[in-house]
């Protein structure tokens, strides 16, 4: 037979499991705008029933419910919709660094507008044909002369421009995303051991978890990973997590390097390694994670880095690849050939003076490395615009020669692969365009493609007011009721004790 007092036992355990559940409502509520938080629920579970099955059982109709207790608090996560987030938050983050980067290159290019490299580049021209009809007037020489000096300097200004730009993607790489890396692979590590060492204890560490969860996205932005989970051990409850073990995978999901290890309880570093071409511009050659060195090739790892080192430039078979070097090195290319071809005409053509030129308009270096940064009027025709050769024969009023000038600008160029200055740049910009467009495009699939599997992942785990104050209405009714049988046993119990065994008095 039960205790007396089993009524008021039975309902102490419905008030502290009603009362817990409660208190977990009020934390999610609590926490409904904490960012990475997860909601909670209580997991309700039956007490033993009395009595437990023996031959020594005591004979009564059978076994009798002993009340309730809360068994564990664990969170509403979904480890499918987890993983498909972050698989997708690499690539949106690998195509919004992309558009970045190309749409800083195209605010420099800056065409078509009045002010871009086309339009300079059309107004020496328009001045070279001005002065072959007026060869003997000071004005028309001059105005030719700033003209070219403007073009150089469109020339010096988008180079440099290139430049600086990426001089601020390596900054990135090597002050922002290899430090954040580091930082969020060594507070996982650190969030393993504390997990490790409270969950043999029993322990379901809701609070680490979701801090955790939070760095593991952040990483997962930056580079493409795989998370598991392995078992602490001892007496883990099943509502446990485990410890994660992140491991970078490449574009296929092949495993490449193990970031966090539980087993030694460590992390792997990130370093980028740099190389140089044969003319010194310097790229990315290689990554290291810990002693795993990967070559850039070998990387594909989708995420903010991949982006940020195929904007910075990449060495590969020894030449360097990537948007802003292959930009610069089309500009050189373009800015060497057009000072040959006009030195080409100025050479054979003749001074205002009568005599044969035999100098160069322009100055772009003896190399095309380099060549827009540093092309520029030659020092002897600098400042002396009656040194443009204008005439083809050395007389007077003979403005052959400027003719040809202009003509060499907009005439097929070997070195250009038969095509012009101005269609060989039309080219670059017209590929600029198509590759803004395009990662453009996909960062905004990519991104929207994210939202929705946040959203998805945020039905299930984010905290839903309506729902916790139905919840709050729920326990708080089941706490009521407990009270209230627990007052009845006491009524009952007042019988026994003060009521009974009065007869006869």
């Amino acid at each position: 037979m039960g205790s007396t007092f089993q009524g008021l036992e039975i309902a102490r355990s419905a008030l502290f499991a009603q009362q817990t559940a409660l208190y977990t409502t009020s934390n999610n509520i609590a926490n409904a705008n904490t960012e990475g938080y997860t909601r909670q629920r209580v997991n309700f579970e039956q007490i033993s029933p009395y009595p437990a099955a023996g031959l020594n059982r005591p004979q009564i109709a059978g076994q009798q419910g002993t009340g309730v207790q809360a068994g564990s608090i664990e969170r509403i996560r979904n480890s499918y919709l987890d993983a498909q987030y972050r698989s997708q938050t690499g690539t949106s983050a690998y195509w919004s660094m992309k558009s970045e980067a190309l749409n800083r290159m195209e605010g420099i290019i800056n065409e078509p507008s009045d002010s871009g490299l086309s339009a300079v580049l059309d107004d020496f021209w328009s001045s070279l044909q001005d002065l072959s009809a007026t060869p003997d007037e000071s004005g028309a020489r001059s105005v030719a002369l700033e003209k070219g000096k403007a073009v150089a300097d469109t020339f010096n200004y988008i180079s440099d421009s290139l430049t600086n730009v990426r001089g601020d993607l390596r900054d990135q790489i090597d002050n922002v995303s290899v430090k954040s890396i580091n930082s969020y692979m060594n507070q996982i590590n650190e969030l393993n051991k504390q997990i490790a060492e409270m969950e043999p204890h029993g322990m379901v560490t809701n609070d680490l978890y979701d801090k955790r969860d939070v760095l593991i996205d952040e990483l997962s932005s930056m580079v493409n990973i795989k998370v598991e989970y392995q078992e602490s051990g001892g007496l883990a409850p099943t509502a446990a997590q485990g410890i994660a073990k992140i491991t970078l995978v490449d574009e296929q999901g092949a495993a490449q390097a193990v970031l966090v290890d539980p087993d030694t309880k460590t992390y792997q570093p990130l370093s980028v390694q740099y190389g140089q071409d044969e003319n010194g511009m310097q790229a990315v050659e290689s990554i290291t994670f810990g002693d795993t060195e990967i070559s850039v090739e070998d990387f594909t790892s989708k995420g903010e880095l991949k982006g940020l080192m195929d904007s910075y430039g990449y060495l590969e078979d020894g030449s360097i690849k990537g948007t802003y070097p292959e930009m610069m090195q089309n500009l050189d290319k373009m800015a060497f050939n057009f000072a040959q071809a006009i030195n080409a005409v100025q050479q054979t053509g003749y001074t205002k003076g009568g005599t044969l030129s035999g100098i160069d308009f322009f100055d772009a270096g003896g190399s095309q490395y380099g060549a827009a940064a540093n092309i520029s009027l030659s020092d002897e025709i600098n400042g002396n615009p009656d040194l443009i050769a204008v005439s083809a024969d050395g007389t007077s009023g003979n403005g052959e020669n400027a003719k040809k000038l202009s003509e060499a600008m907009r005439s097929p160029l070997e070195g250009l692969g038969n095509t012009s200055v101005s269609s060989f740049y039309e080219g670059m910009i017209g590929t600029l365009g198509v590759n803004a467009q395009e990662a453009k495009r996909q960062a905004t699939n990519s991104t929207s493609l994210v939202d929705q599997a946040d959203l998805q992942r945020q039905s299930v785990s984010s905290v839903s007011l309506d729902e916790e104050m139905t919840n709050m209405i729920k326990f708080q009714h089941a706490y009521n009721a407990a009270a209230r049988s627990m007052t009845a046993v006491d009524e009952m119990l007042d019988t026994i004790i003060n009521n009974m065994g009065l007869v006869g008095r």
